[in-house]
């Protein structure tokens, strides 16, 4: 099949675009109000930009009533987020967690979620999750949209500190993925979790850095 998105009927019940884009990890953000209101939201467009020094984004669409997510505002109010990682274990409160709640709303509370302080802010994080990245703002890039979602912010955040819990690192100093089993967003009202991996090396005279062994950053 072809089609044109918005110009072409693509004759399918549902759009196909996101789910030719995936696996998509989730961008499980924890915020903090201006007003000490904790806040927390899962986001299926996130991603790392690159790693020396380490940078992540993700994405907000507007609400149906054509505001931004209060995840967007707590962060360009104050500064920093937190990126919790979203696995198979804490599926149940991850959706919970998604819920369009009235601004004020404590989601950790709504979502039975026991919170952890960050390490260089107030930023809540989520106790139960193996893996938080305390980051710092960098910029919020807006792309037009259409309603009723409207715009959508871009927002970028610096990694500023990073914790795993010592039982998801195996013998070898990696990660346990397949332990950890991470949950990543499909098309649709699908996902996915990471059950296996499998390693595959990039020819020698372009593997220095790519497999993790970077230098500290400069900046």
């Amino acid at each position: 099949m072809f089609y044109r998105p918005l110009i072409d009927d693509h004759g399918l019940p549902h759009d196909p675009f996101k789910s030719c884009v995936i696996p998509r990890p989730i961008g499980w953000i924890s915020t903090l109000s201006q007003d000490g209101i904790p806040n927390l939201a899962p986001y299926s467009q996130f991603t790392n930009a690159t790693f020396n020094p380490p940078y992540v984004l993700f994405s907000a669409n507007q609400t149906i009533d054509e505001k931004r997510k209060d995840t967007v505002v707590n962060i360009e109010a104050t500064g920093v987020f937190v990126w919790n990682m979203a696995t198979y274990a804490l599926r149940d409160a991850v959706n919970a967690s998604s819920e369009q709640y009235p601004p004020g709303t404590d989601e950790f509370a709504a979502a039975g979620l026991e919170k952890k302080k960050a390490t260089l802010s107030d930023t809540p994080m989520v106790k139960a999750s193996p893996v938080q990245f305390e980051c710092r703002y960098y910029t919020t890039l807006r792309l037009p949209g259409n309603a009723p979602m409207g715009s959508v912010d871009i927002v970028i955040g610096r990694v500023e500190a990073i914790h795993i819990a010592d039982e998801v690192i195996d013998k070898n100093g990696m990660l346990d993925v397949p332990r950890i089993m991470p949950i990543a967003r499909c098309g649709y009202y699908q996902y996915t979790t990471i059950k296996e991996v499998f390693e595959m090396r990039p020819p020698a005279t372009i593997e220095q850095g790519l497999e993790g062994r970077v230098e500290k950053a400069k900046l």
